[in-house]
């Protein structure tokens, strides 16, 4: 296993979400709705979509500002409507560059920690994407407009009740589950990106088995009362050992500890 420090676009060091870096937009304009099988697109798009507009391309161009320069994933953002993800206490904060509290003790990761995620995986519009930690559906959201496929896991029942009616309600088509995360999704694998958005003391072994030749798995690692560091770890060869892998240390974050076995 090779490990290589990354100096980090800048230092992040907030409350995530438990459940918690080809051009298609240029920065500053609306990217237009999806026209492919992970979105359903009817006649008269969901509402949200159409709705404050200027402040998602607002936040866009903070999020390059700070350093996030994948042009697709910059379109994700501008795409998807944050403020359908939140509750009506703090929708109109939804454009602000901070997480955001859904419920169950939880909260909606700040932008810049998705953009820089899931910039971090790089995903591709042939990939397979799961996600440990579903929340209120965002970052889910965030990796169906750029994945073929996207599958998400959440441990607590009440917000995954939630993340799955305000998904649908937005027409996006993503597998979900309730359960632990720890185990990945077996039936599903090979993927060629996860993303976890809770901080286990180790990376659990069942998603470094499910990912593929090539994947990248993104997770911040450590305990809750540290600074945890998120760690990309990428799998250059079949097996289970760590000549099978390299790993990046990208930037040091705090989040919400993994529920289930991998927080033990």
């Amino acid at each position: 296993m090779t490990v290589r420090p990354i100096i980090a676009l800048c230092w992040v060091l907030t409350a995530c979400t438990r459940r918690e870096p080809s051009p298609t937009a240029t920065p500053g304009t609306t990217a237009p709705p999806p026209a492919d099988p992970r979105v359903d697109t009817p006649a008269s798009p969901p509402r949200a979509f159409g709705e404050r507009v200027a402040e998602r391309d607002a936040l866009v161009r903070d999020l390059a500002r700070q350093g996030v320069k994948h042009e697709r994933v910059l379109a994700a953002l501008r795409r998807v409507p944050r403020h359908a993800f939140v509750p009506d206490s703090v929708k109109g904060m939804a454009y602000a560059d901070q997480p955001l509290p859904i419920g169950s003790g939880q909260t909606i990761s700040q932008p810049f920690i998705v953009a820089f995620m899931t910039e971090a995986v790089a995903p591709r519009p042939t990939d397979k994407c799961l996600e440990i930690g579903t929340g209120s559906g965002y970052q889910a959201a965030v990796l169906a407009e750029l994945c073929e496929r996207t599958w998400s896991i959440e441990y607590i029942p009440e917000l995954a009740e939630q993340a799955k009616k305000n998904l649908v309600g937005l027409g996006y088509r993503i597998e979900l589950r309730t359960g632990d995360g720890y185990v990945g999704w077996p039936e599903a694998e090979p993927f060629d990106v996860i993303v976890v958005t809770a901080a286990p003391q180790k990376v659990p072994q069942p998603l470094l088995d499910q990912l593929a030749v090539g994947g990248r798995l993104v997770i911040p690692v450590g305990a809750r009362s540290e600074v945890q560091v998120l760690e990309r770890w990428t799998r250059t060869s079949l097996g289970r050992g760590a000549h099978a892998f390299t790993v990046d240390r990208l930037l040091d974050v705090r989040f919400v500890p993994f529920l289930g076995d991998g927080g033990r």
